[in-house]
């Protein structure tokens, strides 16, 4: 049948891509190392791996923003909302995590530490010294890691939905509810039916997708280094103890969360804030769970653009 050659996870992503070029950003890949190249939408200026003032005019005013995503769908599908909103007042950079769309390593490591020196190397090749950083899910582990190991040039930092301070035991708790035995096929789902569940977990106000929508999207973004994925997941270093080691940080600290969050519940965020020191903050969006981002766009971007353009 013809409609079985119609990607409309394909479809989507080319609207997106266009609507991040019509914002004045363009897909880039730099190799930050000899191992690792990083993929990220950034603003339309000729990158200069040696002039540190490669942003000119009205741009050099701007504060520099970078945008990371979590599991699942690259990053501009996961930051589709806030782009518009936020170009007109900062240097907008969006990079997919290695082995997230076009980002690659040869390296064999697959902590979330290893992600932040590669976005924090991504940064520093594109001769930007200081910037904010706001993570969603797993990209919440990554940006506080930058945040706790860069101080110096992490200014502020934002953590949406994201448990930095979660225990083995939460995963076990989550497994329950999924009715699943582990944890990879929950967040790396292989079939409709398990993909179903994530999103039954992740989303707050369901909508129907057929199966052949959720195939298309497993098979556009869950089998391209699925391997290397799932390594990422057991090479995590936050949440291997059930009493977490998290430290203050020195940067104000916005975390943001749904009130209805099932993969990280609310009772996480509320902990996170007291654990991450007098500089927190915590925002609960009524109404969404583990995607604010996306399901509640107008609210998470007011709270976000509060926070960035305060002065410290």
């Amino acid at each position: 049948m013809v409609a079985s050659c119609i990607s409309l996870v394909s479809l989507y992503s080319s609207f997106l891509r266009r609507s991040l070029t019509k914002c004045g950003l363009s897909s880039q890949v730099i190799d930050v190392d000899a191992d690792t190249k990083i993929h990220f939408w950034g603003p339309k200026k000729p990158i200069s791996l040696e002039n540190s003032s490669n942003l000119e005019g009205d741009d050099q005013q701007k504060s520099s923003l970078v945008l990371i995503h979590g599991f699942g769908a690259p990053a501009m599908w996961q930051w589709q909302r806030q782009v518009s909103l936020l170009v007109p007042h900062f240097n907008v950079y969006i990079p997919d995590l290695v082995f997230f769309g076009e980002s690659t390593t040869a390296s064999s490591e697959r902590s979330e530490i290893f992600q932040a020196k590669a976005i924090a190397k991504l940064m520093d090749k594109i001769g930007i010294d200081r910037y904010l950083v706001i993570g969603t899910s797993y990209g919440g582990f990554v940006a506080y890691r930058m945040a706790e190991m860069w101080p110096e040039r992490v200014q502020k930092v934002v953590i949406a939905s994201s448990g930095v301070n979660m225990r083995p035991s939460d995963n076990i708790e989550l497994l329950k509810k999924a009715k699943m035995d582990n944890i990879e096929d929950l967040m790396m789902p292989e079939t409709a039916k398990q993909l179903r569940v994530l999103t039954r977990l992740a989303v707050f106000k369901r909508v129907y997708m057929p199966n052949c929508v959720l195939n298309d999207f497993i098979e556009k973004f869950n089998h391209d280094n699925r391997k290397e994925k799932l390594e990422l997941m057991k090479g995590l270093t936050i949440g291997q103890h059930e009493t977490p080691n998290i430290s203050p940080l020195q940067q104000k600290v916005l975390i943001i969360w749904g009130e209805h969050d099932n993969i990280f519940l609310l009772d996480v965020a509320k902990e996170l804030k007291e654990m991450l020191g007098q500089n927190a903050s915590l925002e609960v969006i009524k109404k969404t769970s583990h995607a604010p981002q996306l399901e509640h766009p107008k609210a998470f971007n007011k709270i976000l653009y509060n926070f960035l353009t305060a002065s410290s």
